[in-house]
C-alpha cells in the first residue's frame, strides 16, 4: 500500500490511497459469515439463510462499512507517518477504479494546519484603562437599587416629573384613528422617555380625572412609518397620578437586599461587587486589543473546514437557545451562513492564541484556576456551593482553564508590548458616560 501527498491552493492538501482489493473482501467475507449466524430472513430460521442470499441482502452495505474504515485507517496511518496536521475532515473520491482491479485508489483531500510566525509583539500598544471605586459611585449604584425597588401612592395634585400615570387616550389623523392610536389605563411614568416628549409635556400638569384634548407633530425620522411626520389630534382622560415613593437607605433597605449588617456592610459589598466588575471590564477591554494587534501583526489562512464546523456550532447553540425561549422549532429560520465572519474570527483566535501560548510555555496553573472559581463564586449568596459545583464538573473546570489561559497569554503579551494606562471613572468604564 502506497500513499502520495500534494499541495493545492492554500492549506488544501490532496492525498492518494492505495488499499489491496483482497483485503477488503476478505474482511467483507468475515464479516458476512457473523452476520450470517445470527441474521433472520423472511422463510429461515436465525442463522439458517442462505449465504448467497445474506450477501444479496447485505453485501454492499457489509463491504461498504469495511472499505470506509479501511479508508479511515489508511488515511490517518499515512498522515501521521508524514507528520501531516489535519485540520477537519478529509473528503474521500475514488480515483477510477475498474471492474476487478488489484488495488483500490481513493483520493482524499483535505486541509492542514496554517503555520502562525508570531509577528512583532514589540510594536503592539495597549491602551489600558484604570479605574478607581469611588463612593459617589457607590451611592450611585444604590440610587439604582432604590429606583428598582420604588413604590408608588395616589398624589392629589398635577402630574410631574417621576410620576406614573394611568390614562385612556385616542390618536386622529385626518379624523380617522391611527393603527397603535388608542388605548385604555396605559401606564407611563413621565420622564422615563417610553412617550414622545411633546406627548410627556401635554401629560405634565394634569390631575386625575382631567382630559385634555392637543395637537402632536410625529418626527419626519419616527420609526411608525404611516405616521411618521403627520400630525395627530390626541384626546387623553388622565385617570390616575401616583408619586414615587423610595425606600429609606436604612438597616430594612440592607435586610431587604440580602445584607443583614447593615448599610455599612451593604456599602462594602456594593464598593466589592464594583471592584470586580471594574476588573473584568478592564480585562475584556484589554483582551479585545491585544487578540486584535497579534491577528493584524500575525496573518495567516484559516482552515475552511475549521471554520465550517464552527459556523455550525453556533447555529446549533442559537437554535437550543431559541428553543429554550420558547421559540418553536420550525419557526426558527436560521442558516449557519450567518456566521460566518464571527467563526472564522473564533478559529483564527483560538489558533493564534494556541500557537503563542505552545511556543512559549504558557500554561494555566492549578492554583490560578482554582482562585478564579473562587473569584467567580464570590458574587454569590453561598460561595462555598458555587465552588463545589465547578469542581463537580470537568467540563466547567476545562471552561474556567480556558479563561486562565487566555488572561495569562495577554498578561505575557503585556509584559512585551507598548502599554499605557489611562484613568477613566467608573461611569465612562461601564459605559454610562
Amino acid at each position: 500500500m502506497q500513499s502520495t501527498v500534494e499541495t493545492l491552493a492554500g492549506l488544501e492538501r490532496r492525498l492518494t490511497l492505495s488499499l489491496p482489493t483482497a483485503e477488503i473482501e476478505t474482511e467483507a467475507a468475515k464479516r458476512l459469515q457473523r452476520l450470517s449466524k445470527s441474521v433472520k430472513l423472511d422463510g429461515f430460521r436465525p442463522g439458517k439463510a442462505p449465504m448467497n442470499m445474506i450477501s444479496q441482502r447485505y453485501g454492499a452495505e457489509v463491504r461498504g462499512d469495511v472499505l470506509g474504515e479501511a479508508l479511515q485507517q489508511r488515511f490517518y496511518d499515512s498522515v501521521r507517518e508524514q507528520d501531516i496536521k489535519v485540520a477537519g475532515y478529509p473528503n474521500f473520491e475514488s480515483a477510477g477504479n475498474e471492474p476487478g482491479a488489484v488495488e483500490l485508489t481513493f483520493k482524499a483531500t483535505f486541509e492542514v494546519f496554517p503555520e502562525v510566525k508570531l509577528g512583532d509583539i514589540g510594536q503592539i500598544k495597549i491602551t489600558r484603562p484604570v479605574a478607581e471605586v469611588k463612593d459617589e459611585d457607590i451611592d450611585r449604584t444604590i440610587e439604582v437599587l432604590r429606583k428598582q425597588r420604588v413604590q408608588y401612592r395616589a398624589a392629589d395634585r398635577a402630574a410631574q416629573a417621576g410620576d406614573r400615570l394611568h390614562m385612556d387616550y385616542v390618536g386622529r389623523i385626518g379624523g380617522e384613528i391611527f393603527q397603535g392610536g388608542e388605548a385604555k389605563d396605559f401606564p407611563v411614568v413621565l420622564g422615563e422617555g417610553r412617550l414622545l416628549k411633546d406627548f410627556e409635556d401635554a401629560l405634565t400638569g394634569m390631575k386625575a380625572g382631567e382630559h385634555k384634548t392637543f395637537d402632536m407633530t410625529f418626527p419626519a425620522d419616527y420609526f411608525g412609518k404611516d405616521v411618521a411626520g403627520k400630525t395627530a389630534t390626541f384626546e387623553v382622560t388622565v385617570k390616575s397620578v401616583h408619586e414615587a415613593q423610595m425606600p429609606e437607605l436604612d438597616d430594612a433597605f440592607a435586610h431587604s437586599m440580602g445584607v443583614d449588617q447593615g448599610v455599612a456592610k451593604l456599602r462594602q459589598d456594593i464598593g466589592d461587587n464594583l471592584k470586580r466588575e471594574a476588573k473584568r471590564r478592564i480585562q475584556s477591554r484589554v483582551k479585545e486589543q491585544v487578540v486584535e494587534a497579534l491577528l493584524k501583526a500575525t496573518p495567516f489562512d484559516v482552515p475552511k473546514g475549521l471554520i465550517a464546523m464552527e459556523r455550525q456550532a453556533m447555529m446549533e447553540r442559537a437554535v437550543h437557545d431559541l428553543q429554550a425561549r420558547g421559540m418553536k422549532t420550525e419557526d426558527i429560520k436560521l442558516s449557519d451562513a450567518v456566521f460566518e465572519t464571527q467563526a472564522q474570527r473564533r478559529v483564527a483566535v483560538s489558533l493564534l492564541l494556541g500557537e503563542l501560548a505552545k511556543a512559549n510555555g504558557i500554561v494555566a496553573r492549578e492554583e490560578q484556576v482554582k482562585a478564579m472559581v473562587e473569584e467567580f463564586a464570590q458574587s454569590y449568596e453561598n460561595p462555598a456551593e458555587v465552588v463545589a459545583w465547578y469542581y463537580a464538573d470537568r467540563e466547567r473546570l476545562r471552561e474556567v482553564s480556558s479563561l486562565v489561559l487566555e488572561e495569562n497569554i495577554v498578561e505575557w503579551v503585556l509584559g512585551k508590548a507598548q502599554v499605557s494606562d489611562e484613568a477613566v471613572t467608573m461611569e465612562t468604564l461601564m459605559g454610562k458616560a
